[in-house]
């Protein structure tokens, strides 16, 4: 059975969405690898999630409204050029504000692929 261009469009910015989710958590793990007492090691491992969670909000957003999930991925890739500014490396930038973007612009094309087809319906 062939995915339609329809399932494809839906199911893609969703997915990689809360892939990347998932990817960005990793990184609050290494706040487990400094010699902290408990409480605050717990407290900055709440601040390290809280870019996994902004991530995961824009996505559930989107899942529900597309054009509200395109527009807060692309938000979230220019906060991020804006807040680095020219300082990371092109990989940075490749990963932490291009895929953001690459979401953002999926939820608008199912968005407006959705929007079309019910126009023609």
């Amino acid at each position: 059975m062939k995915p339609s261009l329809t399932q494809v469009l839906h199911w893609t910015p969703r997915i990689l969405g809360l892939a990347l989710g998932l990817f960005v958590t990793v990184f609050a793990l290494d706040v487990f690898g400094e010699h902290r007492p408990l409480g605050e090691t717990l407290l900055a491992f709440l601040i390290h999630l809280l870019p996994a969670a902004i991530v995961l909000a824009a996505v559930a957003v989107g899942w529900r409204w597309e054009l509200a999930g395109g527009i807060l991925f692309l938000g979230l890739a220019g906060w991020y050029l804006a807040m680095t500014a020219s300082w990371a490396p092109w990989s940075a930038y490749l990963l932490f504000a291009g895929v953001p973007a690459l979401l953002g612009i999926l939820f608008l094309v199912d968005w407006r692929h959705r929007a079309g087809g019910k126009r023609h319906a």
